[in-house]
């Protein structure tokens, strides 16, 4: 009697090393491509995108600079509708040094180019060591690209994909959305749909600029579509995200629809998340098809512990917590991991297929900045994987969910802890985190918490008038 092997794997195989990045930009490379604007453009801590536009020629004498860079008022990082969080002065200034690395052709403007960059200091300070220093201690790019360095030093490497779920609205005031469809459903991009024609347009565009798409579908709410990106290193992922937001929003203008990634435009179906896939690589690791590695394991432990405190950052404004909740496939409220549970926050996708697997982390929205929201989860999983944390908490794979469960059967699991309710409970549990004070650092993360409560103010969510309220919202997002 033979025995046949049945070989389970399944998905696209990525590696760090497959997923290399493209040729360096250059200018002459702008040039070439008939470039005559270029944005240079930086994320705020609320995730808003800002920018400056140089025409291309002096955007050259710019960067043949002895230390290229554009002044920009320290209040970049803290202004919002004109309102100054506390900490942050009319005085000061930041130089913002483009990244050429980050250039993408923008194909939704024809002849713009986009480019990031990073935050320095104007003047040198010293640094902890005593050396002269002009890093900014609250540029999120900057600690990001740290996190990954650290744990490249070390052989870790991260991969990182990500969901961008938006709803097209024809309309911000009053609210009326683009159309309705089922999930998934063919009559969401019938053709001769404007919609249909802005998917292709937005993937089109992504494709020209460099972005690999895998999947673009309508998902569940009325005018609700999601596109799935590829996956790349984690700075470089960050970028991409920024870039495909961009394209969606402007294709979508193009065509006098308005693109939100608010997280729940109506009570009466389901909300739009950002979901992050990551996998963790080791060169010589080997991962066995039929549990976690122990990378793995100490990663999920890492991000698990803290997990309480994340939702501070990935889930930002108040409206994120009428996203979340259990019974709506949207990650569910205990801390929990499960192969292919989509009611926990975190969920083991491609379990048996080693290299596909990765780590689905649901708790993340669009309002959220992909900079402190990779730095944040990677930060936790890399301090797991330093300490070698063992994994206490039990694979909830089925068929219920965590909230199905009685609290003894939890306890038996190790599912002990909540993810916070509420705006107010996240921003307790993340100011108090000692694990995310030592990785954000406490500058950082006090300019965010400033920032964050003149968010709140400035969305004015608690309005009585909620339509008013929700125009705000879908409007700044």
């Amino acid at each position: 009697m033979s025995t046949h092997f049945i070989d389970t794997s399944h998905g696209v195989l990525y590696t760090p090393s497959s997923v290399s990045s493209q040729a360096v930009p250059t200018i002459q490379w702008l040039k070439d491509a008939g470039i005559k604007y270029v944005r240079v453009q930086w994320v705020d801590l609320v995730n808003n995108v800002r920018l400056r536009v140089l025409p291309v020629s002096y955007f050259e004498e710019l960067m043949l600079s002895p230390r290229p860079g554009l002044g920009v008022a320290e209040a970049a990082l803290g202004l919002i509708y004109g309102n100054l969080a506390e900490g942050f002065g009319v005085v000061g200034e930041y130089l913002y040094v483009p990244d050429l690395l980050t250039a993408r052709l923008c194909p939704y403007s024809p002849g713009h180019a986009s480019v990031l960059g990073w935050f320095e200091e104007k003047a040198p300070y010293r640094d902890a060591e005593g050396k002269l220093a002009v890093k900014s201690l609250i540029c999120p790019r900057t600690k990001l690209k740290d996190i990954v360095l650290e744990a490249a030093d070390a052989g870790v490497e991260f991969l990182v994909g990500f969901e961008s779920e938006f709803i097209l609205l024809e309309s911000t005031n009053p609210i009326r959305t683009a159309n309705t469809h089922q999930w998934s459903g063919s009559r969401g991009i019938s053709s001769g749909l404007i919609e249909a024609q802005v998917l292709e347009e937005i993937v089109d565009s992504l494709i020209q600029s460099g972005i690999k798409v895998e999947i673009y579908h309508p998902e569940l709410a009325p005018g609700q579509y999601e596109i799935v990106t590829g996956p790349l290193p984690p700075l470089e992922a960050a970028d991409a995200l920024v870039h495909t937001r961009e394209s969606i929003m402007n294709t979508a203008a193009r065509h006098k629809l308005h693109a939100t990634f608010a997280p729940r435009v109506t009570m009466t179906s389901c909300g739009s998340a950002t979901h992050a896939h990551i996998s963790v690589h080791k060169t010589g690791h080997q991962k066995p098809i039929d549990t976690l590695s122990g990378l793995e394991a100490s990663f999920l432990a890492g991000i698990l512990d803290d997990l309480p405190a994340l939702p501070g950052i990935t889930l930002p404004i108040p409206a994120s917590y009428k996203r979340v909740g259990d019974g709506l496939w949207s990650g569910g409220t205990y801390v929990a991991w499960g192969t292919e549970n989509r009611e926990c926050p975190i969920r083991l996708s491609n379990a048996t297929s080693p290299g596909s697997r990765n780590f689905e982390m649901r708790f993340i929205d669009g309002t959220a900045s992909p900079y402190l929201v990779l730095a944040g989860i990677l930060g936790l999983g890399y301090a797991g994987i330093k300490s070698e944390r063992r994994l206490t908490i039990e694979n909830v794979s089925g068929p219920e969910a965590p909230a199905q469960l009685s609290e003894e059967e939890r306890r038996k699991m190790g599912i002990t802890q909540r993810m916070p309710l509420t705006w107010e409970e996240g921003r307790e549990n993340l100011a108090q985190n000692e694990a995310l004070r030592n990785i954000f650092g406490c500058k950082l993360l006090e300019k965010y918490l400033a920032v964050n409560k003149v968010l709140k103010q400035s969305l004015s969510i608690d309005d009585p008038d909620e339509e008013k309220a929700m125009t705000r919202l879908v409007e700044l997002y």
